[in-house]
């Protein structure tokens, strides 16, 4: 019998290996460096996980139990390990289900390669069973897409992919792949892709720029550094802290940008945004010198963009020339990779010190924590809040976990208060704000980083889209620690309805199921609690745990989110209460 080692040898012609199509998708991916896939398979896609069969050794490939939480959880892979997730499907409704994420992947730049199958060529446009033109659907959510017809075309096309997936500004790439190629046999021969014509992922950083840049910095009286995800996808983190730290600039973050500089550092002042932080929101419109790192000028982030930052010089620092000038003019833009530009900003930087400057965000902080903070982590009141669960999570975790959160109220709480020491700790959905994201991206994020402990933090709305994917948490025996703060609300469309439509609650009432049983019913430990004095030692018992653990926490009915900017205010109208 022929061993395995044998049988995933490519067989050698004269010159080159002969294999199918199939085999030589797989091989792609050995070249690339992929050693972790997530997918579900069906008819389109069988020669191919029949070839991943035979690669088990090499490839681990965990099968989701839905398409869209393959995506997600390619990207929580992806975001904690600094890679390009891998996710694969099957035609027509496996394809359709992944693009939920690859949008989500778009928005928020997150390298990703997704693998469909597809009818036969001689079948394309019949309306064959499980035919749906991928490519039509997902142009619009991909950086690029390519329909694969013959076999020969596969390891230029996958090289291709994975180049533009992980270059400059990530994101994901669509490979649609029809049956016939996979069937059909190929002279295959890999060789990595360096370059496309006409993409120039990154460019060339202006040495005039960084020139005025340096100069509007070192003149600022009250300048003010917004960090986005830039920073942590260009490995800009030295770069920041450095630079913060010799200019003396107080810096905020988008919830994107967490983790990219330690939540305790002195000139770390918090959260820009809807539900960011009362002085960094406030002190946006009064700074002299706005320096945004990496970070697109979100709507989220801005309010009205009529009354953002008009006082202000902004220069901003980004790798994607068409963020420049798309949302907020700017006054010098500099472009490039982050790492490099901000290195070559450095040494044209004067040290520096803003301590009266730095005094403002200190008082707006302590009226926002007055008025605010202390009631959400220290409360008063019997019901439990969900700034509290986060400050316990923060104690028992050393501010060392990687924590995934879904969206809504839970989100923004998280963001506001999770405390972090290290890069790629904070794994969210930004920009799309999928609910259904965090229980799959933690699965990926516990497999890209394996040695850290991995909360997900969920409402009990998003949970329930994507509840099944604890049989894949069990299956594949992850220690993710699972906590739902269940309000019995979509808290957070019900704090709209509250706060705008006079408390009109039209569909957020939520009559929920017991988690506890039905995390049980998937083996996995589980435990409620309803009452404050039991909240720290039911943490700390699942921070504990060597296993999957799932942490049911009753929180207060119609608490909400504050600080807060309604919609289509400016950020100087942020809410305490």
């Amino acid at each position: 019998m022929e061993n395995t080692q044998t049988a995933n040898k490519p067989k050698a012609t004269a010159k080159k290996l002969r294999i199918s199509g199939a085999e030589a998708i797989i091989h792609c991916l050995l070249a690339e460096g992929v050693d972790l896939i997530y997918g579900y398979p069906g008819g389109a896609i069988m020669p191919v996980y029949d070839e991943l069969y035979k690669f088990s050794d090499r490839l681990n490939h965990v099968l989701t139990r839905h398409e869209q939480a393959a995506t997600h959880a390619a990207q929580g892979y992806a975001r904690v390990s600094g890679k390009v997730g891998v996710a694969m499907a099957t035609s027509g409704p496996g394809a359709t289900n992944l693009v939920t994420g690859l949008a989500d992947a778009q928005i928020d730049s997150t390298p990703m390669v997704c693998i469909t199958g597809q009818v036969a060529r001689h079948l394309l446009g019949s309306d064959a069973f499980q035919e749906t033109d991928i490519i039509g659907i997902s142009t619009p959510v991909t950086k690029w897409n390519y329909q694969i017809t013959r076999a020969s075309e596969i390891p230029a096309i996958l090289a291709k992919a994975f180049f533009i997936a992980r270059s400059g500004r990530p994101g994901p790439v669509l490979i649609d792949i029809t049956k016939n190629a996979q069937f059909d046999e190929l002279d295959f021969e890999y060789t990595h892709c360096k370059g496309v014509r006409s993409y120039n992922p990154v460019p060339k950083p202006d040495a005039d720029a960084i020139e005025k840049a340096a100069e509007l910095i070192n003149q600022a009286k009250k300048p003010f550094i917004v960090f986005g995800q830039g920073v942590i996808l260009g490995h800009a983190e030295k770069q920041l802290k450095a630079l913060v730290e010799k200019s003396g600039i107080p810096a905020a973050w988008t919830i994107l940008g967490l983790s990219a500089l330690d939540s305790d550092h002195p000139l770390n002042v918090g959260m820009v945004g809807m539900h960011g932080n009362y002085g960094p929101n406030v002190l946006t419109n009064e700074c002299d010198v706005l320096i945004a790192i990496g970070m697109r000028f979100d709507d989220r982030v801005t309010g009205n963009l009529d009354s953002y930052a008009k006082q202000a010089r902004i220069i901003h620092f980004e790798i994607d020339p068409a963020e420049i000038d798309k949302n907020v003019p700017t006054d010098v833009a500099v472009l490039g990779d982050a790492r490099e530009t901000l290195s070559l900003l450095l040494p044209k930087i004067r040290e520096n010190s803003h301590s009266e400057w730095l005094g403002e965000f200190h008082q707006k902080y302590e009226e926002e924590f007055k008025q605010v903070i202390e009631k959400d982590i220290h409360p008063v009141k019997p019901g439990l809040t969900m700034g509290e669960v986060v400050a316990q999570i923060n104690d028992a975790s050393g501010h060392e976990a990687v924590i995934v959160t879904d969206v809504g109220q839970h989100q923004m709480v998280t963001c506001r208060y999770a405390k972090f020491k290290e890069s790629k700790s904070n794994i969210t959905s930004g920009g799309l704000g999928t609910m259904g994201f965090a229980l799959p991206a933690a699965i990926g994020a516990k497999m890209g980083a394996l040695n850290r402990q991995v909360v997900a933090v969920i409402g009990d709305g998003g949970y329930q889209m994507t509840i099944q994917e604890l049989a894949t948490i069990y299956q594949n025996k992850l220690a993710v620690k699972i906590v739902v703060l269940n309000n019995d609300f979509l808290g957070m469309v019900r704090q709209w309805q509250e706060l705008f439509f006079e408390s009109r609650y039209a569909s957020t009432v939520m009559v929920n199921p017991d988690f506890v049983k039905i995390a049980e019913g998937y083996y996995i430990k589980a435990r409620r609690v309803e009452k404050r004095e039991d909240l720290a030692e039911a943490v700390s018992e699942m921070m504990a745990s060597e296993e999957a653990y799932f942490l049911e926490v009753r929180v207060e009915k119609e608490g909400n989110v504050f600080p807060m900017i309604p919609s289509g205010a400016s950020v100087s109208e942020i809410r305490l209460k």
